[in-house]
């Protein structure tokens, strides 16, 4: 029989004992485990510090010493250690461990007991299905980037900016982030100032509902696009559902709106029928006008109303009335006084909101965090404006007065709404024109600048000046406004047929729907640019060598610019970095000054370095006239 069992079930015990005794921590025992772990190690009657020399420095002597010195135990979970073997490998351990004194039978503290668990395996399992969630993670992240992508490549880029009707959207995908929908909506500007209004829904999900989707969207897009009326584009369509199996059964609401008179003439095909909302906050139900789901042989009755200025004109998808927990009933009368609220301003603060966009994304918000939901939700809101007054400016031909030409044309720009991009691309452009044609007017003459908002969605700004301007060149360092102006927008073209030159640029103005679920905030407003000479050209102290320019770089600042760069540079001989970051416009001139300073950076071999950052307004413009930058 064993004569000292404790001795043995210790010596013999999975886990790891180490003893030490005495301020030096002499090692006084360890028992198998411990013995194995540091295999080939003479380690009894030597100071832990010497005989484990290579834990130094991960804290566990120190831990040992702390025990010693005051009296406390230490425990800890899931400790890493780097062991040195005999080979000279390193053995990566994690363990589970208890220090704690070791004293003499009167109290005084004799050493230190140290008892760890080796978890090397847990830890290790543990990180591994750590690094598979984040893999998994990664995976959702890639597929819910490719929904994303699918839904902005089948789905309208943008809805349109057109007189007398504020037109806005919003889709919030199914729980399945990954499963792409078959919802989708359209607004198509008509000949004649009408608008036409589709919501529609493909049973089902996942890319061949998304597929057919984009197919239905298509054919309808380009009957209302041709003039077709609701039922005639409905055929069409229908006739694509009895061909292809998945678009069978598709429902559609499609809506043509006369934006003058207010009256709209719809037809739901199997669809719910749309909501209005007076400006007040009224709602009501229009009657479904009878027609039958697409592919199912049905016909596509059209039905009349009229919609009164102020009046919010809602098409929706059916995942908002299809919301768990609710009847029919009930989730019909959720969403009319849900809609009315937001229409009128009832519900959450957003007064930089349009009364239609506040109808598609608080409504959305504000019923499916009560219930939640099931299918993807799409809405389609409407509104009648007043259309916007055209602008209409003169600009006496002087140089210093583009800054507050620009702040005018931004506040009429803002007061339609467009997006920063396209105010972007018609600032730089209009700016350009107008600063072609005050160079070739005489000091007594103005420049006329007319802008509006087409029935087709388009800004149409004309600009008209004495004198015969320059063809857009892409080389000569005249002429490049043109060219630059002919690449910021849709359309340019130039008429001299008369007394002077006109110039008309066309560009079609858009707005994003709101893809909820991913980032949708409220619209912010967006300054004014500021009017006057605002221009400031100051060294960087930090960085010899480096000039900050902030504000506009117009025709009439580009002199200045030239002058204190070529200064700053000695006519190009010495290195120089200029920081465009808080340009906030570079017209033609500026662009010509850079060009110049560029060229005497080459001739004298020295660099010259154009900072502007993603997402600036120089970056934006350097980018299309062939000026490197960083």
């Amino acid at each position: 029989m064993d004569a000292d069992p404790i001795r043995s079930a210790v010596e013999q015990a999975p886990y790891i004992l180490i003893a030490c005794e005495g301020p030096e921590l002499t090692v006084a025992g360890l028992n198998g485990a411990s013995r194995a772990l540091f295999e080939g190690r003479d380690v009894l009657g030597r100071p832990l510090g010497e005989a484990l020399a290579d834990l130094a420095g991960q804290q566990w002597i120190e831990l040992y010493q702390q025990v010693y010195r005051t009296g406390e135990p230490v425990t800890g979970e899931r400790w890493r250690a780097h062991i040195t073997l005999p080979d000279g490998s390193v053995r990566e351990i994690f363990a589970d461990f208890s220090i704690t004194p070791w004293r003499h039978p009167d109290g005084r503290i004799r050493g230190v007991i140290g008892g760890g668990v080796d978890v090397t395996g847990l830890v290790l399992a543990r990180l591994s299905a750590e690094r598979h969630a984040a893999d998994m993670q990664q995976q959702y992240r890639q597929a819910r980037d490719v929904v994303d992508a699918l839904q902005q490549a089948l789905l309208p880029r943008g809805l349109p900016l057109l007189p007398g009707v504020r037109v806005a959207a919003s889709y919030l995908l199914a729980g399945a982030d990954a499963a792409a929908g078959g919802d989708w909506f359209d607004a198509v500007p008509r000949p004649g100032g009408s608008v036409a209004l589709v919501v529609g829904d493909v049973v089902g999900h996942g890319v061949t509902a998304s597929g057919v989707m984009g197919q239905l969207r298509a054919v309808l897009q380009d009957r209302l696009d041709d003039g077709a009326r609701p039922a005639a584009a409905l055929a069409a369509a229908d006739r694509l559902a009895r061909r292809v199996p998945s678009a069978r059964a598709a429902t559609a609401c499609v809506a043509v709106l006369d934006v003058t008179t207010g009256d709209l003439a719809y037809c739901t095909a199997g669809h719910p029928p749309p909501l209005v909302v007076s400006a007040a906050g009224e709602a009501r139900y229009l009657p479904v006008s009878g027609g039958a789901p697409l592919g199912t042989g049905g016909a596509f009755p059209v039905a009349t109303a009229r919609l009164a200025p102020g009046d919010v004109l809602l098409l929706y998808s059916d995942g908002i009335i299809e919301r768990p927990g609710r009847t029919a009933e009930e989730a019909a009368d959720d969403l009319a006084r849900v809609a009315a609220d937001a229409v009128a301003g009832r519900a959450l603060h957003a007064p930089e909101a349009s009364p239609a966009e506040r109808a598609c994304t608080q409504t959305v918000e504000l019923l499916v965090r009560a219930s939640g939901y099931r299918d993807d939700i799409t809405l389609l809101a409407a509104q009648l404006v007043a259309p916007p007054e055209p602008l209409r400016a003169d600009v006496p031909a002087d140089l210093t007065r583009l800054g507050a030409l620009r702040k005018t044309f931004g506040a009429w720009l803002e007061a339609l709404g467009v997006t920063d991009e396209d105010a972007f691309a018609l600032q730089h452009a209009v700016g350009e024109l107008v600063t072609n044609a005050v160079e070739h007017s005489g000091p007594a003459e103005q420049v006329g600048v007319v802008a509006r908002l087409t029935d087709a969605g388009a800004a149409e700004v004309t600009v008209t000046g004495r004198g015969a301007w320059r063809e857009p060149q892409r080389v000569s360092p005249r002429g490049r406004g043109l060219a630059l102006s002919a690449q910021l927008v849709d359309d340019l073209s130039l008429d001299r047929s008369g007394d002077g030159t006109v110039v008309t640029l066309r560009h079609r103005l858009t707005r994003p729907a709101a893809l909820l679920g991913r980032s949708a905030p409220e619209p912010r407003p967006r300054p004014a640019p500021a009017a006057g000479p605002e221009l400031s050209i100051v060294d960087d102290a930090r960085n010899p060598g480096r000039v900050v320019l902030a504000g506009p770089i117009d025709a009439g600042s580009a002199d200045r610019v030239q002058h204190d760069l070529l200064h700053r540079s000695r006519g190009g001989t010495l290195p120089l970095t200029v920081d465009l970051a808080g340009v906030t416009h570079l017209a033609s001139a500026g662009v010509a000054v850079l060009h110049t300073l560029a060229a005497r950076h080459r001739a004298h071999g020295t660099d010259l370095v154009l900072a502007a950052p993603p997402g600036s307004p120089a970056r934006h413009v350097l980018s299309l006239v062939a000026l490197p930058y960083s």
